[in-house]
This record gives C-alpha cells, sequence and structure tokens, in this order.
C-alpha cells in the first residue's frame, strides 16, 4: 500500500509543475513579477469591419439575399413559411406560399392553387388586399394573411354565387352595418 500513496504524491506534484504560472495567478490570485505591469488583451482582428465602414458616420449593412416570411393561410392553423428573395412580389410570394401549403400537406384543402384568386393582406382584419406588382422589401412587414378573394356570402341583399371582389369591396358592397345587424341577430 505504501507504494500507491507515493505514486499518488508524485502525480500531484508533476501537476503541480505542469501548470503554467498564468492560470495559478488568475486562480490563486498571485502575481509574478513579470505580468504585475501588463495586461493580458483577447486576440482580435481590428481590420475586420474596415471594407464595410464608408465614412465615419455611415455603415453599409450587408444586402439581404433572403428573407423568411410568415403566410398565414385562412382557417388554417398556423403559418406557412415561405424563403424567398427581397425583389420579388407579392404575387410571387403567393404563388411560394400556395405551393409551400401544397408541399407540406397541410388542411384544409384548398379549392384552387391558382395565385390570381388569393389576396394578401398585413393581417386577418386588414380588409384591402395588397398590390401583387409590389416588391416584398417595401412592404415592412415578414407576416401575412391569405385569403381567398372569392367570397361566397349568402344574405338577403346580396347574390348566393361567389364573387371575385376583394374584402373591402365585398364590405362596401353589402354595408357595414346591414353587415353587422345579421350578425348580430
Amino acid at each position: 500500500m505504501s507504494t500507491k500513496k507515493s505514486s499518488r504524491k508524485c502525480n500531484v506534484k508533476n501537476k503541480k509543475e505542469r501548470l503554467s504560472p498564468e492560470k495559478s495567478m488568475s486562480f490563486h490570485g498571485q502575481a509574478t513579477d513579470e505580468s504585475i505591469g501588463t495586461l493580458r488583451r483577447p486576440r482580435t482582428v481590428p481590420d475586420l469591419v474596415s471594407g464595410i465602414v464608408t465614412s465615419p458616420t455611415e455603415t453599409l449593412r450587408p444586402k439581404l439575399t433572403k428573407l423568411l416570411i410568415n403566410v398565414t393561410v385562412q382557417r388554417s392553423l398556423g403559418p406557412v413559411q415561405v424563403l424567398i428573395s427581397p425583389e420579388s412580389t407579392v404575387g410571387d410570394l403567393i404563388s411560394d406560399a400556395l405551393q409551400q401549403y401544397l408541399k407540406e400537406g397541410r388542411r384544409p384543402i384548398l379549392l384552387s392553387f391558382d395565385p390570381s384568386c388569393f389576396g394578401l393582406h398585413y393581417s386577418q382584419f386588414s380588409l384591402e388586399s395588397l398590390d401583387p406588382d409590389e416588391k416584398l422589401i417595401e412592404l415592412g412587414s415578414r407576416s401575412f394573411f391569405l385569403c381567398p378573394k372569392q367570397i361566397g356570402v349568402t344574405m338577403t341583399s346580396a347574390p348566393a354565387s361567389a364573387s371575385s371582389s376583394t374584402c373591402s369591396k365585398e364590405v362596401e358592397r353589402v354595408g357595414w352595418f346591414r353587415f353587422m345587424d345579421n350578425f348580430l341577430k
């Protein structure tokens, strides 16, 4: 047994000898004569952003190559995530969102996957749909609501067939007060 204890003591001495003075200084708080006047700094690359700065007050941002946009389809449980170029239009986003919806096998199954049959809105409470020719980078939002343009409303003043108007035109045609009166009854 005495051999095991003596070997342990040797291993402890060897470990202490292997420690560098910097580690022991930081752990124990004892400084050597060499390190008292110097401050250890992290190694950095000072010219990392030198190519990006154009003037002292202006910094260029890197150009966006793709946008991750969430599109919630009407009556669907969650948004469809679409990765698209910022130079694309609203019509391209509608088309890509419908393709992604079909690819993921989402429910409810849509009656049509024609992009011209759908309108893209900022939210489900927005009545006006976005212009299909507008660029995505100019919209200022990354979350949208997709609903079909064909709205089948069976009311006494509205025809039973579906119309191809937008939500705002449907409200104007039916009249907001008559529209609300039918829901309050």
